[in-house]
């Protein structure tokens, strides 16, 4: 991933330096298993865990001769330890140490996700409570259909952010699992009991069954999750760009001091974190693509998910850390319009009452179908003649045969539909 959307501590993780470092920390965990069960010399293990030492720039020019990275390194290393290098690496594959070091690093990554969105989540939570009781205007297809509040809107985005933590801790574990099995996942030239010591030393589980790799499924799992995780960021990031947009102007990302919103008008404010949070979230979920085809490969495996997943999987952790992290920041720092609120209220002059006029009307005995015909007609006369629902309503002589002055009245309270606020946001404790 470019260092534009790479954060310090996911970088990191997927560096060279940490990559093989957990390869050799994979080796060293084999080593002692097989010494725990007396099947190398204790001395020959020390030796190595005492000068064995990563080197990424001489893998890298034995790589060019080799064309295989896992040899390069095993050769690497073995320049390091001597005659001790007849131990190492032994009755392993390469699956073995690139699968097993791929899901240490995936749950060091995941763990980070996890972080930011609980940070995520408690913004949201914040900002939920603080506009809890700012009244909004709420919209179906676009259209204006009857008030919530901006606090009731947040909160479903925190409830959302909070079931992907628990789709996260679901993903993690997914890929708790190691391998150690040798070239066919038959322990052929490796003890099971290497695969289950090596595995606890490394805080994995063992994979219950494996061929040459892990099973893809996992990682298609693991993957799935960060794409519907990046689905919810997006949905965050549009709906507050439809809501900076200039007819309606209720919210809008941060603008700090000096930035600039286009080279050739500036008056402009564009909401280009927002833009930049959806634009990114498609990356993630075209990978979730690549994940689920890594799932079928030719008998006990190919190759051709390799490639694949040195791309998708540190790219996709990489940028979900990031959208998460700006995503945080979007939402902490969103203004809000409290005056263009109100005004987007009474755009349609009453019209979103509607509903409460229609129930009112059949409390009374009236059918709903003549209800309904009733009130949309005052409606639709409201909207084209740009008159107030409500006057109309008191001078309509089919209404006022079921309902008083005052009824009608109370039928545009809009504490109505903020009366249960305070319940619903019981939950959120």
């Amino acid at each position: 991933m470019i260092k534009r959307y790479t954060r310090k501590e996911m970088a990191e993780i997927w560096s060279d330096e940490t990559k093989f470092k957990t390869y050799l920390d994979v080796e060293i965990a084999v080593l002692e298993a097989y010494s725990e069960l007396n099947l190398i010399p204790d001395e020959a293990v020390k030796h190595i865990k005492d000068n064995a030492k990563i080197n990424v720039e001489r893998i890298e020019e034995i790589e060019k001769i080799t064309n295989h990275d896992i040899i390069a390194f095993v050769e690497q290393i073995g320049e390091t330890i001597g005659d001790s290098s007849k131990y190492f690496h032994h009755g392993l594959t390469s699956s073995d140490i690139i699968d097993t070091s791929t899901n240490i690093l995936l749950i060091k990554a995941t763990h980070l996700l996890i972080e930011d969105l609980v940070k995520l989540s408690e913004t949201l939570k914040k900002k939920a409570i603080e506009y809890k009781d700012v009244i909004q205007i709420g919209r179906t297809h676009g259209v204006h259909a009857e008030p919530i509040t901006l606090g009731f809107k947040i909160s479903g985005w925190y409830c959302e952010i909070k079931r992907n933590i628990e789709r996260l801790k679901s993903a993690l574990s997914e890929i708790g699992f190691g391998k150690m099995s040798g070239a066919v996942g038959t322990y052929s030239n490796i003890p099971p009991d290497v695969e289950k010591i090596a595995c606890e030393k490394l805080g994995l589980k063992p994979e219950i069954f494996s061929t040459q790799i892990i099973p893809r499924d996992r990682y298609a799992f693991y993957i799935s999750v960060l794409g519907i995780i990046a689905c919810c960021l997006e949905r965050i990031a549009l709906q507050i760009r439809l809501l900076q947009q200039t007819e309606i102007n209720e919210v809008a990302e941060p603008f700090g001091k000096g930035q600039k919103g286009s080279s050739a008008m500036p008056h402009k404010r564009n909401p280009v974190l927002c833009e930049r949070i959806c634009g990114l979230a498609r990356i993630i979920r075209n990978n979730v693509i690549a994940a689920m085809e890594n799932v079928a490969l030719w008998h006990e495996r190919d190759i051709s998910h390799s490639s694949a997943e040195r791309i998708i999987l540190p790219d996709s952790t990489i940028l979900l850390d990031y959208l998460i992290n700006l995503t945080n920041t979007v939402v902490d720092g969103m203004e809000v319009f409290k005056n263009r609120l109100d005004e987007n209220i009474n755009f349609t002059l009453g019209l979103i009452f509607s509903q409460r006029v229609l129930l009112a009307l059949c409390n009374k005995g009236l059918p709903r179908k003549d209800a309904y015909e009733i009130v949309q007609k005052n409606a639709m006369k409201s909207k084209n003649e740009k008159k107030h629902f409500m006057e109309l309503l008191i001078n309509c002589d089919e209404v006022k045969r079921y309902l008083s002055e005052d009824e009608i009245k109370h039928c545009f309270d809009i504490r109505w539909y903020t009366r249960n606020i305070d319940a619903i946001f019981q939950q959120l404790k």
